[in-house]
């Protein structure tokens, strides 16, 4: 039995506000879908529709309430080459796979990779994504006149200051609304939604993709549906919990993985191309009183009005009112605190912050960004971890002891074994040597191989050697990998509870 609680929190908690939101991003779609079609180099019917099907399917399927899929920029460009060479079927085809690859993430548990993603570098995947949106509004702002500038400010007047007077409709709508009419009824001289593209006319209807069903096909689509599917969810997952955080509720992130897929499959079935989560138009949607799973439908479930039955209307909305809405959206996404907290915050976060935004806005791959902060943030890592170990050592008799602590592991073998060099190199060398591992940790073989290699070098010189003090975890690692009880070493276990 569905849980009736559930589904009326999920889809009836705030419908009035939802509706609204919805058709705010449902706006705020065509022009982006558009955009993507032309840079995947297929008609604009294909982004059109998978932003159609991807909404409304995510909103029953997804793990994440209120955040907006549709087809993104960050699968169009993965497929161009796909388009290019083998034809829009192909893409078809590619698309189905990913959304198979994507749910067979979701098995794996593939989510948890977000635990490794630092707040830098959400931070700087926020930041880039809000650089980006703002430069992909220029070229609707260059070689035109004055009215567009005009329209633009007008529209951002509207945005910020109509909330200060009512929030019974979102301020974007009102925008939208308003400067649509000024310009029908004045016929201003400005860039409107159908100078983007021709709109498709009818419904999007279910077909299989016209591609042999043999290895060679595979062969073919398999590397572009893998990447596909990486950038998807990397994307889906980051804005998930950006949504996550402006909300400040959760999100099922494994349902998240699965709830892609499915869209993405829905979506080839019906003419579209591969999409995932937006930042922007989640924004949009969360800003615009969009909280439950009936504003993502409604985006998608609007978007297939107004391309079927008022085409030539919404072919009249001027793209300045889209540019004020996208501009509100890069102005809010930016993390501004951001830059004070650059001399605030430790020096390797501010590092790891910084490199994610400049890649991100050089190459205009989402996915290499956040590879090279979530590299840096483990190499940074890895090195304070290396640097919090040390060892010291006393003389008690004719015993020498060196006191380990700290974590013994690939990056800080080396020290180890330089910090326990030969016993025969100390002013008072001792004939018995104790090592006393009791405060530090043993990680991996390598960790063992450098305890190894201190004991032969200690014995080699004519010295005995007792190890001592060992976790449980640390013994077993021991006990499988090390040559000391093969040497007559002894290794004595510290107690634990």
């Amino acid at each position: 039995m569905p849980d009736i609680g559930a589904l009326r929190r999920d889809w009836f908690s705030n419908p009035r506000a939802d509706i609204l939101a919805g058709i705010v991003v449902a706006l705020a779609l065509i022009p982006e879908a558009i955009g993507f079609s032309i840079i995947a180099g297929v008609d604009p019917r294909v982004g059109l529709y998978a932003s159609v099907a991807i909404a409304m399917v995510i909103a029953f399927t997804g793990g994440r309430q209120g955040m907006i899929s549709a087809a993104t920029a960050a699968v169009a460009v993965v497929v161009v080459p796909l388009v290019r060479d083998h034809g829009v079927e192909y893409l078809f085809a590619a698309t189905i796979l990913m959304g198979v690859f994507q749910a067979i993430a979701a098995i794996l548990r593939l989510d948890l990779v977000m635990q490794f993603v630092s707040r830098s570098v959400i931070t700087g995947f926020v930041n880039a994504l809000a650089i980006l949106i703002f430069m992909a509004q220029l070229p609707q702002l260059t070689h035109v006149g004055w009215e567009t500038y005009a329209m633009v400010a007008a529209g951002l007047g509207m945005i910020y200051l109509v909330p200060r007077l009512t929030t019974a409709v979102p301020s974007p709508l009102v925008a939208i609304v308003v400067l649509s009419v000024l310009t029908i009824w004045l016929d201003l001289p400005v860039h409107r939604v159908h100078d983007m593209g021709e709109l498709p006319e009818g419904l999007p209807y279910f077909t299989l993709p016209d591609v042999p069903l043999n290895w060679e096909t595979l062969r073919i689509i398999a590397p572009y549906s893998a990447t596909m599917a990486a950038v998807g969810l990397l994307e889906s997952l980051l804005t998930a919990q950006i949504v996550d955080d402006m909300t400040h509720t959760g999100s099922d992130k494994q349902r998240e993985c699965v709830g892609q897929g499915g869209a993405n499959i829905v979506a080839a079935l019906f003419g579209g191309m591969g999409g995932c989560a937006m930042i922007g138009q989640s924004v949009i949607n969360v800003t615009s009183g969009g909280r439950g799973r009936l504003s993502t439908f409604t985006a998608g479930f609007a978007l297939l009005i107004l391309l079927a039955m008022l085409g030539d209307l919404v072919g009249q909305v001027p793209m300045p009112a889209l540019v004020a809405i996208m501009i509100m959206v890069s102005i809010g996404t930016f993390s501004w605190n951001s830059i004070p907290n650059l001399a605030k915050h430790p020096w390797q976060s501010s590092v790891v912050m910084v490199t994610t935004v400049v890649v991100v806005v050089a190459t205009h791959n989402l996915a290499l960004g956040v590879l090279a902060g979530v590299i840096l943030s483990g190499v940074f890592f890895t090195h304070k971890v290396m640097t919090m170990f040390e060892v010291t050592r006393r003389r008690e008799g004719e015993t020498a002891i060196y006191t380990a602590t700290g974590q013994v592991f690939f990056a800080s073998v080396d020290r180890f074994q330089a910090a326990l060099g030969p016993e025969s190199s100390q002013p008072d060398p001792a004939n018995h040597v104790i090592i006393d591992v009791s405060g530090a940790h043993f990680w991996d073989i390598s960790a063992i191989g450098a305890l190894d290699k201190v004991v032969e070098r200690m014995r080699h010189n004519g010295r005995s050697v007792q190890v001592r003090g060992l976790n449980r975890a640390s013994a077993d690692l021991v006990d499988r990998f090390a040559l000391t009880d093969k040497t007559g070493v002894e290794i004595g276990l510290a107690p634990h509870p």
